[in-house]
């Protein structure tokens, strides 16, 4: 493996004409010389386990578990895990990683659909300032210490978002600092990434374990586990629609999907990797943090509740405040704490890293892919690029109002539209691309499987996934409440720009469509019927992999077809069915 100093630091970014010949992002031994590989199947499973696992696992999941009555929120968190985590997740994957593309190059699968893939680049970079975040919504009619120094020294928070004020020069120097560490990681792609995800991915899971370690051992702590999973958990709850809403809602966000990482790290996969076996291993593993970091988080709680004399319920605290208030405060009381807090909160660093490095491998490997001869000897110059946009860009959330904007993106931007763009992911690959093609395809990657196997995953990709999705997005519409910030109300103002926010972001799907199908040759039938199927640069990126499916003859008698179309409107392939 090449070694690399300052000067080839230099060299990369600046397009030094001497390294330009030998690609830093490419090894020998990759199977795609081109675009590079994992250079290990470890790489990719830490990665893609870092990517899923956020913030979102260590303080939304406990909180839920605790309101929708504790234990017995795992058995409709694992049901909708098996019936829409695991077929989204495989989904997402295997489509990267047959066309060794990312999110853009995806979906010549359906060009009518590719807008949805730079719709997925806006709320990416909106993301990369904020993680699965969740306001907190829990009022108090007096501040603790930790309320206050979170308030007032750590974001100096202003009144309301009518007042903005200036950037507090504390956390512009920590979202500088991150976005840093990001570009210095990110310099050679995934060949760089990949190593440092053996420390930021694993290293949460060693401070977690020793919380939980240290947390049962203190006095409380089992009313605290109690509380969480243990005998009050609440069975009727299973009964309430808004407990299975709630699971759902957390599955599919705390998966990442929808987002274009998961396409994205999959497409550096090697063709014929065994996708379908690594979805289990990084969704379940997903699914194993939250629960081990419940148990971590409130085995310390139930000792805060134990030292105040006050129920547990009093300290929990949803969203920020359970992560920068209540579990601080909870370190605060043990021995030697500011080692605690320390770990705890370089641990959250950790975790905060690992999603916004395939949060910036995403738009530069969209960039790459989609203009391949000009970013071929820049990427580096491209990732520093990527990282000081997205640095200016996250200005305005470390202002003193930073805490209302992160909380309305967060409400409006990476929910709403998240939605909507992963069911037209869904109908774009079942329903027009065709999920029996699609299945297909994999088994170009996999081998040939049995009927029995791929029943499961038609049930779940032509129906239950996508009926589960519409009722949350109904269910949302019809349940919406305006957001807030402890007691803060938003204005008027403030609402409306959040819906405009959504608006102008999923504007551009219908808006691209009807753009295309205007410029498309035919009526309208054979415009509609020409940006449904697959484009011409539609397959497996090597040859060697096309095999008789995708072949330059067959794509040569396709192109000639279209040609000469002989179009039956009465009839539809059955690759649509």
């Amino acid at each position: 493996m090449r070694k690399y100093g300052w000067s080839s630091v230099t060299d990369l970014i600046f397009r030094n004409p001497a390294v330009v010949k030998q690609d830093p992002h490419v090894d020998v031994q990759d199977e795609n010389t081109e675009r590079g590989n994992w250079s290990s199947k470890r790489d990719y499973i830490l990665s893609m386990i870092g990517y899923a696992v956020g913030l979102g696992n260590i303080w939304r999941f406990p909180y839920l578990a605790y309101k929708n009555g504790g234990g017995a929120f795992l058995i409709p968190y694992f049901a909708m895990l098996v019936v829409v985590g695991i077929p989204l997740f495989f989904l997402e994957s295997a489509l990267g990683q047959f066309c060794s593309q990312g999110s853009i190059n995806v979906w010549r699968a359906v060009p009518l659909l590719q807008v949805i893939c730079n719709v997925s680049d806006v709320l990416m970079a909106n993301g990369s300032q904020e993680n699965n975040s969740s306001s907190n919504i829990i009022p108090l009619s007096v501040q603790s210490p930790s309320e206050q120094y979170w308030d007032r020294v750590a974001l100096q928070r202003s009144s309301g978002l009518d007042e903005t004020g200036p950037v507090v020069w504390h956390l512009a120097l920590c979202l500088l600092l991150s976005s840093l560490i990001v570009a210095a990681a990110l310099i050679r792609g995934i060949k760089s990434s990949g190593k440092v995800v053996y420390f930021t991915a694993t290293f949460p899971y060693a401070v977690i374990l020793i919380l939980l370690i240290r947390g049962v051992t203190l006095e409380g702590a089992k009313d605290g586990i109690e509380f969480y999973i243990g005998s009050q958990s609440n069975l009727t709850k299973l009964t309430e629609a808004q407990v299975w809403k709630d699971a759902a809602t957390q599955t599919f966000y705390s998966l990442s999907i929808g987002w274009g990482g998961l396409m994205t790290l999959a497409s550096y996969n090697n063709f014929h990797n065994n996708v379908f076996k690594d979805s289990f291993i990084v969704t379940l593993t997903n699914a194993g943090t939250s629960v081990l970091a419940g148990f971590a988080i409130f085995s310390i709680l139930g000792h805060m509740a134990h030292i105040y004399k006050i129920p547990v319920g009093e300290v929990v605290k949803e969203g920020f405040g359970l992560a920068f208030i209540a579990y601080p405060d909870a370190l605060s009381k043990l021995p030697i704490s500011p080692f605690w807090s320390i770990l705890f909160f370089f641990m959250l660093l950790t975790v905060g890293l690992d999603s916004q490095f395939a949060g910036i491998e995403v738009l530069t490997t969209c960039l790459y892919d989609a203009f391949p001869k000009t970013f071929k000897s820049r990427r580096a110059l491209l990732t520093v690029t990527a990282c000081s946009v997205l640095y200016l860009l996250g200005l305005p959330c470390v202002t003193r109002a930073g805490i209302y904007w992160v909380t309305l993106i967060d409400q409006f931007v990476a929910s709403w539209v998240l939605l909507v763009l992963v069911l037209f992911e869904i109908i774009g690959v079942c329903y027009i691309y065709g999920g029996n093609r699609f299945i297909k395809d994999i088994e170009m990657m996999l081998g040939n499987k049995t009927s029995l196997f791929w029943l499961w995953w038609r049930a779940c990709w032509f129906f239950i996934s996508p009926c589960i999705i519409a009722v949350i997005l109904g269910w949302s519409v019809v349940t919406f409440a305006p957001p807030t910030y402890g007691k803060q109300q938003y204005p008027a103002w403030g609402l409306a720009l959040g819906w405009c926010m959504v608006a102008f972001i999923l504007v551009w799907v219908p808006a691209i469509a009807v753009f295309k199908l205007i410029k498309a040759k035919g009526n309208p039938w054979k415009r509609l019927k020409s940006l449904c199927s697959p484009s011409e640069e539609w397959h497996p990126y090597l040859d060697i992999h096309r095999g008789e499916r995708y072949s330059e003859e067959r794509c040569r008698r396709r192109k000639n077809h279209q040609k000469n179309p002989e179009v039956d409107v009465n009839v539809i392939s059955s690759s649509w069915l």
